[in-house]
C-alpha cells in the first residue's frame, strides 16, 4: 500500500505551522509538507521519526551572505580573535614558514578596535614575511592591508588616488599598506578572479557549515563583479556545485550591478550572455541586484549626516556620487530588477530612498519590494519613509554583538539609539529580515535569536533595549521575513501544506527558553526538500 507521507516527524514541538499552538509532528511528502500535528500523526508513512521532544521549526533562511568569501576564509589565516599586533604579526610569520618564497598568504577579520584602534601595517608585515604578498582583510572586508611587496605588484604609491576610497598615508607621504574601501581594487583586481574549482569546494564547506547552523536557504548579496564578487563567472561555479551535489543548501544569487549590460532597444540592463539568465533547479535562482552606496560602520566609512564622534569632519564615503547612484537605482528598476542596496549610514539610507521614491514615478512593479542591506543608522523619520515606501531592511542581528560596542563609540548614546533597529520598525510593519553577512560576522542564526531578544554587546552593555522583540517574532524575522525579502514567502519561512520541507531540528525551544540561553542551543538535524542533510542524533529513533 502506498503511504502517505515519505516521513513524520513525531514527538515534536513544532513551531511556523499557522495552527494555534506548536503542533507535535509534521508530514513530508516528494519535499513538501503535507500536515501538521494530529493529522501528520495519523498519517502512514515510509520512515516516522521519534525527535524525544526537539523543536522543529523552519529552517533558517540568511538575507545576505557571501559564501565565496566565508568558504576560502575556512582556509585562510582567522584573525578574528587576535587582540594585538604582535598577535597578528605572529601568526601571518607562522604562515609565512608554510608556504613557498613569492606566494600569497591572506588573512581574515582582523578587527582594529581590538588592537587599540590600530591597523597592521606594511613595514612589520615586510619583516616577518618579507618573501610573500601578503593581504590582510578587515573583518567588515571594507579595508585591508598590503605589504610592501603586494603594494609594488598593484602598483600603488604615495601618488596614488581613487574615488570613494583612499590610499592611507604615514607622516612622510608613504603608503603604511592600508587600502580603504574602493582602493581595494588595486589588490582585488590581482586576486580574481578566482579559479571555478576553488569557488566550487568554498561553496561545499561553506554550505556544509550552514546545514550545521540549521541554515537552509541563503542570499549571496553581490556575485560577479564590483569589488565584492570573485569571478565574472561566479554563477557557473554555483550551477556547477548544483550539478555536482555540493550545492547544499537553497541559493539566490544576487548579481553586483557591475555585472549588469544594457541590453535591447531601450537599453536594458541585463545578465551577459554567457551567464545563465535561469536555473531550471529550485535550489538556485537569480535574485535582486546587489549595488553599494556606502562604506562600513566600524571602519567609518558608513556615510552619516553627523561627524563621527572624536573625528571632525568624517561623516564617511558614499561609494559615487549621490546622482550617479540615483541613477544605477533608477535604471535597474525600469529594467525590471528587484533593488537591494547596501546603505549603512543615515545619509546614504537617504540618497537611496530618495532613489526608491523616483523609481515609485515610473510605476514599473505594483510591489517593487525595495531592499536595504544592512540599514544599520535609521533615523525616525527614515523609519516612517520606509514603511511608506514598502522597503524591506536585511539587518545583521548578530552585530548587537559584534560591533554594538564600537557603534556607541562612533556615533555618541543619542544616535547609537537609532543603529540595528528592531522592534520600531516591527512596529510600522517594516518587514526586517535577518542575515549574517558573513564572514563578516558570526553567522549562528541562534546566536542572532539571542541578540534580538537581550539587546547586549560583547562587552554586556546594553544596547537598545527597547527594540528587544518576543521570540516568535524573532524566529519570523530569522525565517519568514527573509524569504519575504526575495519574493519566496509562499515557498519556504513556514511549516504549512505546500511550503517546501526545509526544516531545523533544535535540542531546545527557542521560545519557550530563557532569552539568555538561546544562543547556546544545538542544531540537532537540517532538513532541505525533506531529506536530512545534517545529523547530531545518528540515524533518529525510527517508531515503526
Amino acid at each position: 500500500m502506498t503511504a502517505d507521507a515519505d516521513l513524520v516527524l513525531d514527538d515534536a514541538v513544532v513551531h511556523g505551522t499557522g495552527l494555534a499552538a506548536p503542533a507535535n509532528a509534521i508530514a513530508v511528502k516528494a519535499g513538501w509538507v503535507v500536515a501538521a500535528g494530529d493529522a501528520a500523526r495519523a498519517m502512514t508513512a515510509r520512515r516516522r521519526m521519534s525527535l524525544g521532544g526537539r523543536t522543529v521549526i523552519p529552517g533558517f533562511h540568511d538575507g545576505h551572505v557571501h559564501t565565496g568569501r566565508f568558504g576560502m576564509g575556512l582556509r585562510q589565516v582567522d584573525l578574528s580573535d587576535a587582540t594585538s599586533l604582535d598577535e597578528v604579526y605572529e601568526r601571518v610569520a607562522r604562515r609565512a614558514a608554510e608556504l613557498p618564497a613569492g606566494s600569497w598568504l591572506i588573512a581574515h577579520s582582523y578587527d582594529h578596535t581590538a588592537l587599540g584602534d590600530r591597523h597592521p601595517s606594511r613595514g612589520p608585515l615586510d619583516r616577518v614575511a618579507p618573501g610573500h604578498l601578503v593581504w590582510l582583510k578587515h573583518r567588515t572586508e571594507h579595508m585591508g592591508v598590503a605589504n610592501s611587496r603586494l603594494l609594488a605588484r598593484a602598483g600603488v604609491d604615495r601618488s596614488t588616488r581613487v574615488d570613494g576610497g583612499t590610499v592611507d598615508l604615514d607622516a612622510d607621504g608613504v603608503p603604511t599598506g592600508l587600502l580603504v574601501e574602493t582602493a581595494q581594487a588595486f589588490v582585488n583586481d590581482l586576486i580574481v578572479p578566482v579559479s571555478h574549482e576553488e569557488l566550487v569546494q568554498a561553496i561545499d564547506a561553506a554550505h556544509t557549515h550552514y546545514l550545521s547552523q540549521g541554515v537552509t536557504s541563503c542570499q549571496e548579496a553581490g556575485v560577479g563583479g564590483g569589488w565584492i564578487g570573485l569571478s565574472p563567472d561566479e554563477a557557473l561555479a554555483y550551477e556547477d556545485a548544483l550539478a555536482r551535489g555540493m550545492l547544499r543548501v537553497r541559493t539566490v544569487l544576487m548579481p553586483s550591478y557591475e555585472v549588469l549590460e544594457p541590453s535591447g532597444p531601450h537599453g536594458e540592463l541585463r545578465l551577459p550572455d554567457h551567464l545563465p539568465h535561469y536555473f531550471t533547479d529550485p535550489l538556485l535562482r537569480w535574485g535582486p541586484v546587489k549595488i553599494f552606496a556606502d562604506g562600513a560602520l566600524s571602519t567609518r566609512t558608513a556615510a552619516v549626516t553627523e561627524d563621527f564622534c572624536h573625528h571632525p569632519g568624517q561623516t564617511g564615503l558614499l561609494q559615487a556620487e549621490p546622482e550617479t547612484l540615483r541613477d544605477r537605482i533608477v535604471a535597474a528598476h525600469r529594467s525590471g530588477w528587484q533593488i537591494a542596496t547596501h546603505a549603512i549610514g543615515d545619509r546614504a539610507i537617504d540618497v537611496v530612498l530618495a532613489a526608491y521614491q523616483e523609481c515609485l514615478g515610473h510605476r514599473l512593479d505594483d510591489d517593487p519590494r525595495f531592499r536595504i542591506e544592512h540599514c544599520s543608522v535609521v533615523r525616525p523619520d527614515q523609519v516612517t519613509r520606509m514603511a511608506a515606501l514598502g522597503v524591506v531592511p536585511v539587518m545583521q542581528n548578530f552585530f548587537v554583538e559584534a560591533l554594538g560596542d564600537v557603534a556607541e563609540a562612533n556615533l555618541g548614546p543619542d544616535r547609537a539609539r537609532w543603529c540595528y533597529r528592531l522592534r520600531s520598525l516591527l512596529d510600522r510593519g517594516v518587514p526586517v529580515a535577518n542575515s549574517s553577512d558573513r564572514p563578516i560576522a558570526e553567522g549562528a542564526p541562534l546566536r542572532a535569536l539571542h541578540r534580538m531578544l537581550v539587546r547586549r554587546t560583547a562587552s554586556g552593555a546594553p544596547f537598545g533595549e527597547e527594540e528587544r522583540i518576543d521570540p516568535l517574532s524573532a524566529l519570523k524575522v530569522a525565517t519568514w521575513n527573509p524569504a519575504f525579502a526575495c519574493r519566496m514567502e509562499g515557498e519556504v519561512g513556514l511549516l504549512q501544506p505546500g511550503y517546501r520541507a526545509d526544516i531545523a531540528v533544535l535540542d531546545d525551544d527557542p521560545v519557550t527558553a530563557d532569552p539568555d540561553r538561546v544562543g547556546a542551543i544545538t542544531v540537532a538535524a537540517t532538513f532541505v526538500n525533506g531529506e536530512l542533510k545534517y545529523d547530531a542524533m545518528g540515524t533518529g529513533h525510527p517508531i515503526e
